[in-house]
């Protein structure tokens, strides 16, 4: 969300650096609505200084014993006029705000310019994909194959996009929750926190998925609660309406849920698999930072997040997304992407966002220092990482012939086992 004041002024200019992104803002309907709403409070005060002329002018006749009853109609009716026109200036102004909402962060000056996935600039790449001496699986068939994955069960218990881990792969998954959270936690100096799984529409319309994405959401019927997309959006929503302490932030958050998502979207992309379910495990990473250093800490929790693949001895490489291909609240996005062989090519494992003051604005998350006035403040966020597809890529690039997966040396310690072998509940 945009500062009322500053967008209203600067029109033209938010107008061009939305057009970088390929967001044509309707510049006519926002000043027609300007213009509007200035016409009404221009009257409301041009009536307020006639209602307090003929006031005074009664209250001149009273002192003359002149009846005033035709003047004190024309008041009331005056003030009538002017409540209306109060009332319709604030209708103009909450119609302002709803359109508002609509409209996407500006990006940063460094986003590089682009439509599309295709004009994103790789700034990395660390590892390299392996080389086999055999044909390599997919996911998909591997995982099937050693009787750690099944898509059958859980398409028969809840429908498409779902999956049922068992044995070495379900604690393989809580493995890979466990590891990134000592990480974050132990090495990189986060604060865990586990949030709630589901929110309501005001958290939502903070972090920027409502009004706009409600389409991609799972609502329960019958209330006000919502399956969380993502941790983001609860690990956000904790200082809704507060005022933090300037002079502590950063504020460093890590919180593993699932996340539930409706892939309304996706349009058949990545339907085999567990690349893109409904639902699905993520650690995320959460920062509230100062405006004069929230450049230096998406650095910070890029590398963060990266370190996790680092450690897990897993090839990737790391992209500016350009203009066109960002998020709906972001400024500045990297994307990080790790090599599947099942796909023979990259996938995105984590995005890693500054949102500027774009989602603090919306949910009202402030920070001063002393008597100094509150500013908002700046929120990060980034996978760290997405999980399923961390253990796609484990099984994938560490299939061996024999169709057993070597576990990475410091994942051992959790699953006290060095492969995934077939499972098997006889």
């Amino acid at each position: 969300m945009y500062d009322l004041s500053f967008f209203r002024s600067n029109l033209d200019e938010i107008a061009a650096g939305l057009a970088r992104r390929g967001f044509q803002l309707d510049t006519d309907e926002f000043r027609q609505l300007d213009n509007r709403r200035r016409t009404a409070l221009t009257q409301a005060e041009s009536l307020k200084a006639s209602r307090n002329a003929a006031t005074a002018e009664i209250g001149s006749l009273r002192k003359q014993g002149i009846d005033t009853a035709a003047q004190q109609v024309r008041v009331r009716e005056m003030g009538e006029q002017i409540t209306a026109l109060d009332e319709q200036a604030k209708a103009i102004d909450e119609e302002f705000r709803q359109a508002l909402a609509r409209v996407p962060n500006t990006p940063h000056a460094s986003v590089p310019a682009g439509r599309d996935e295709r004009d994103n600039v790789e700034v990395r790449r660390v590892g390299t994909s392996p080389s086999f001496d055999f044909q390599p699986k997919a996911h998909w068939d591997l995982g099937p194959e050693l009787g750690i994955l099944d898509f059958d069960r859980a398409a028969k218990i809840t429908g498409a996009r779902f999956a049922v881990y068992w044995g070495l792969g379900a604690r393989l998954e809580r493995a890979l929750i466990n590891f990134m959270l000592d990480v974050h936690t132990g090495q990189h100096g986060y604060t865990e926190v586990l949030p709630p799984f589901m929110v309501n529409s005001t958290s939502l319309f903070g972090t920027g998925q409502l009004p706009k994405f409600a389409a991609d959401l799972f609502k329960l019927e019958s209330s006000d609660y919502w399956l969380i997309p993502t941790a983001e959006v609860p690990v956000t929503n904790l200082f809704r309406d507060e005022t933090l302490d300037l002079e502590r932030l950063p504020y460093s958050l890590c919180a593993f849920t699932p996340c539930f998502r409706s892939e309304a979207g996706s349009y058949g992309r990545d339907v085999r698999g567990i690349i893109r379910q409904h639902q699905f495990q993520k650690v995320e990473l959460v920062k509230f930072a100062r405006p004069d250093q929230s450049y230096q800490q998406l650095e910070q929790l890029t590398a963060d997040a990266e370190d996790i693949l680092r450690r897990l001895g897993l090839p990737f490489r790391t992209v500016a997304l350009c203009a066109g291909d960002m998020g709906f609240s972001s400024a500045k996005t990297y994307d990080i992407e790790v090599w599947l062989p099942g796909l023979n090519g990259y996938k995105e494992i984590s995005s890693c966002s500054n949102f500027e003051a774009f989602q603090a604005r919306r949910a009202g998350i402030r920070a001063k220092s002393g008597k100094s006035k509150a500013e908002f403040v700046h929120t990060l966020n980034g996978s760290g990482l997405a999980v399923g597809r961390t253990w796609v890529a484990i099984v994938e690039n560490y299939q061996q012939k024999d169709g057993t997966v070597v576990i990475p040396e410091v994942l051992r310690p959790y699953l006290n086992a060095e492969r995934l072998t077939r499972f098997s509940l006889a």
